[in-house]
C-alpha cells in the first residue's frame, strides 16, 4: 500500500481492494450464525441480544415436525462490505476507532502503518476472518483472544448467555457451558454471576489454552476448564444449568466451501448428515447431568427448532420454547428436565 496517502485514500484503495479480491464464490449468509460480521475491534460489540424480545414459542409433543433441511440464505459481498473490512482493519492499525476515522479522514498514517495495512488487507481479500487477522472479538462484555484454534463467537451467542441468567438463580448455581472454545459463554457467566461455579469443557486441548488465557486475561480464574467430549469428564457431576453452542451445519452444506469458514475449526461447525449429530448426542445424556428441574440451552440453525424441540419432548424434558434472535430467525431452544416425565 502506497505510503504517504490520508486516511480517506487509504480506505477508498483498500475497500476497492477487497472488492476486486473476493475469492471466487465468496459470500456471506445473511441467515446463519457462523458468519457474523465482527464489529471494529476497537469499540464494543454491544450487549443487543439482552434487550432483544426473543418471543419465545412452546412446543409440545403434537405440535412438532422433524424438519431438518438446511438452507443458508446468501448474498453476494458488495462494495459495502470491503469498505466496511476496511475500516475495521484500518482502525486496527492505527489503534482508533472507525468513529476516529471519518472524524480525521485527512490525517497521513505512517509509511510503517500504510504497509502493515496493505498486508492485512491481501489476509481479508484471501478470506481470512477479521477476528483472526486482529486478534481478538467482543462478545458479551468481554474482548477475547481468538485464533484458528476457536470459532469467532457470533453477537446472536449472545442470547444463549441472556437466557442462562435468566433460568439460573441469583444464588449458587452449577453451569457447563460444553463446547466452549473461546470460553466466550463460560465466561460471560461467569463476569455476571460471581458467585455461580461455571464448567467449560471442550475436546480441543488449543481452544482450551486460548479459553484459559482468556480466563486469566480478564481475572476470570475461578471457571473450571475441562478436556474432553461433551460429558465425558464431566463424570458423575450435575448442573443446575447447560449451555451449548455445539456445532450444527449439514456436513454437505455448501456453506462450508466459502472461504471464511474453511478458516475455522470444522469440527466446531459441522455435525453429521444433518447438521443435528451432535444435538442429539447432548440431548440424551444431559438428564444424567441435570439436577431436577435443571435447564438444557441449545443454540441451533435457523431452521432447526422444530428438530431440536422434538428431541427434547421425547427425551422427557418439559417447558420446551424456542426463541428468536435479532434477525428474527430462531436462534436456540431450551428445555427444563422433569425426570417424571422420563419415557
Amino acid at each position: 500500500m502506497a505510503a504517504n496517502l490520508t486516511i480517506d485514500a487509504l480506505l477508498a484503495r483498500g475497500a476497492n481492494r477487497l472488492a476486486a479480491g473476493w475469492p471466487a464464490g465468496h459470500t456471506r449468509k445473511a441467515t446463519d450464525r457462523r458468519t457474523g460480521m465482527p464489529p471494529s475491534p476497537h469499540e464494543p460489540a454491544g450487549v443487543a441480544a439482552r434487550d432483544a424480545s426473543t418471543m419465545p414459542v412452546n412446543h409440545g409433543v403434537d405440535d412438532l415436525d422433524g424438519g431438518t433441511a438446511r438452507s443458508c440464505g446468501e448474498r453476494a459481498l458488495s462494495a459495502d462490505d470491503g469498505v466496511l473490512d476496511a475500516e475495521l482493519l484500518l482502525a486496527h492499525v492505527l489503534g482508533k476507532t472507525r468513529t476516529f476515522l471519518k472524524a480525521h479522514p485527512e490525517q497521513i498514517p505512517t509509511p510503517q502503518q500504510a504497509h502493515q495495512f496493505g498486508e492485512l488487507l491481501e489476509r481479508r481479500a484471501a478470506g481470512e476472518p477479521i477476528a483472526y487477522i486482529v486478534g481478538y472479538r467482543d462478545f458479551w462484555t468481554l474482548t477475547l483472544a481468538v485464533n484458528p484454534a476457536v470459532l469467532v463467537p457470533r453477537p446472536e451467542t449472545e442470547l444463549l448467555v441472556e437466557r442462562a441468567l435468566a433460568l439460573g438463580d441469583e444464588g449458587p448455581v452449577n453451569v457447563a457451558d460444553l463446547g466452549t472454545g473461546s470460553g466466550a459463554i463460560a465466561l460471560a457467566l461467569a463476569g455476571e454471576r460471581p458467585q455461580w461455579k461455571v464448567t467449560a469443557v471442550d475436546l480441543s486441548a488449543d481452544a482450551l489454552a486460548t479459553a484459559r488465557a482468556n480466563a486469566a486475561a480478564l481475572g476470570l480464574t475461578r471457571v473450571e476448564f475441562l478436556e474432553g467430549s461433551w460429558f465425558a469428564p464431566l463424570k458423575d457431576r450435575k448442573f443446575h444449568v447447560i449451555a451449548s453452542n455445539p456445532p450444527y451445519v449439514s456436513e454437505g452444506d455448501e456453506a462450508l466451501k466459502d472461504a471464511t469458514l474453511q478458516h475455522e475449526p470444522q469440527m466446531a461447525l459441522a455435525s453429521g448428515p444433518d447438521g443435528l449429530s451432535a444435538i442429539r448426542e447432548i440431548v440424551r445424556a444431559a438428564p444424567d447431568h441435570l439436577e431436577r428441574h435443571g435447564w438444557l440451552i441449545l443454540e441451533h440453525g435457523f431452521d432447526q427448532a422444530a428438530a431440536v424441540a422434538h428431541e427434547l419432548v421425547g427425551r422427557g424434558f418439559g417447558h420446551v420454547r424456542s426463541h428468536r434472535d435479532l434477525a428474527g430467525h430462531w436462534r436456540l431452544t431450551e428445555g427444563q428436565w422433569e425426570p417424571a416425565r422420563t419415557p
